[in-house]
């Protein structure tokens, strides 16, 4: 191959690769939500939009893209006063976005840097109308002063501030400490009344809940008692007309009334009981019931004397009669008398009943109680 040729084939080459440097920088596809800025000659000429688009190789210049969409950027911790004096650390986030690229680009140099340095001061300006206790329960107020002079700085250079936030705020140790023993004194506090408040809750409430027991005991009671009366009322009033329909002599009365002695008496521990004054009536009436038996049976006796003594007279006038002799006639006569006295001196049935109820029923030796 002679040296022509290999000339030939060196300019071919170099025209390939010409042609594709040529059409390399003519053709860009710019990507979604990215910007370029495109300078003719060294000066703004146009802004590319997301797409496919040509460029003049060596007359027109593409700068680097730039990101069209919401960005976050967090900012270190940075020392600021509070009114009171008192340093405290604060860490901000910035979300901003690039509205228009061309201002962004030539207004200034970072933008980055410049939201970053404008934060701190305007920060550093909110915060320092503030005390410490302010500015911990004040961050959406911080938040919006922020966001409304970062916004209204930011918009010639071709931003849009959307959010600012506190990421934290934090005061020295020696404060954190004071503040957590405010806090837990005044949870104590807090405590300490709701359980105040719960115990005068219980107290009430156990009050109420007594007074309607008692209350409702008491209604429960007087029902009882009134019932109970009735009841009595009702079986008295029976015993009454069962009585009187039965129309019972003052015999029977006094000895029913005797019988009801023993249960007066009932009871180990009863050392001394009181008989009733009507008693003594009683007794008059159960003595004039056993009087009046005596005195039937005295009658008999001597009936039952004369009986015999006519019996005697007879046998004895036979035996006169038959003896002849009227001598023994007086000594007859004083036997059938001291017979009868015999017989009206011994006690009844009714006699002997009657004294072992007034032996059982009588008072208590008085030596088993001085009292009694």
């Amino acid at each position: 191959m002679d040296a022509g040729g290999i000339l030939l084939l060196v300019v071919v080459i170099a025209l390939i690769l010409f042609i594709a440097t040529v059409i390399g920088r003519s053709v860009r596809i710019i990507p979604q939500a990215r910007a370029g800025v495109v300078e003719r000659l060294g000066k703004y000429q146009r802004t590319l939009n997301p797409g496919l688009t040509l460029l003049i190789p060596f007359v027109d210049r593409l700068l680097p893209l730039l990101d069209l969409r919401e960005q976050v950027v967090s900012f270190p911790p940075q020392p600021v006063i509070t009114s009171d004096n008192l340093v405290v650390s604060i860490d901000t986030v910035v979300y901003f976005q690039v509205t228009d690229p061309r201002a962004a680009t030539y207004e200034i140099a970072n933008y980055i840097q410049a939201v970053e340095q404008l934060t701190i001061t305007t920060l550093r300006n909110v915060v320092g109308g503030l005390n410490l206790e302010e500015a911990l329960t004040s961050r959406d107020q911080i938040n919006g002063q922020l966001r409304g002079v970062l916004d209204e700085a930011t918009g010639r250079w071709g931003l849009r501030v959307s959010r600012v936030e506190l990421k934290a705020i934090e005061p020295p140790h020696s404060i954190q400490d004071s503040m957590e023993k405010q806090m837990r004194a005044e949870r104590d506090r807090r405590a300490a009344i709701l359980t105040a408040e719960g115990t005068k809750q219980s107290a009430i409430l156990t009050a109420e809940g007594e007074r309607q027991s008692q209350i409702l005991k008491a209604e429960g009671q007087a029902k009882a008692a009134v019932l109970k009366a009735d009841g009595e009322s009702q079986a008295i009033q029976k015993v009454f007309e069962a009585i009187h329909r039965g129309n019972p002599d003052g015999k029977l009365l006094a000895y029913q009334y005797l019988q009801t002695l023993p249960k007066i008496a009932e009871g180990g521990s009863n050392k001394l009981w009181i008989i009733p004054s009507e008693v003594g009536d009683a007794l008059k009436g159960i003595g004039g019931v056993l009087g009046n038996m005596g005195g039937q049976s005295a009658a008999t006796a001597p009936t039952e004397a004369i009986g015999r003594s006519a019996n005697g007279g007879n046998q004895m006038s036979a035996e006169s009669d038959s003896a002849g002799s009227g001598e023994q006639e007086p000594d007859l006569l004083e036997a059938d008398a001291r017979a009868f006295e015999e017989e009206a001196a011994r006690p009844s049935e009714l006699d002997a009943e009657a004294q072992g109820i007034l032996e059982h029923h009588s008072l208590r030796p008085t030596d088993e109680d001085p009292r009694a």
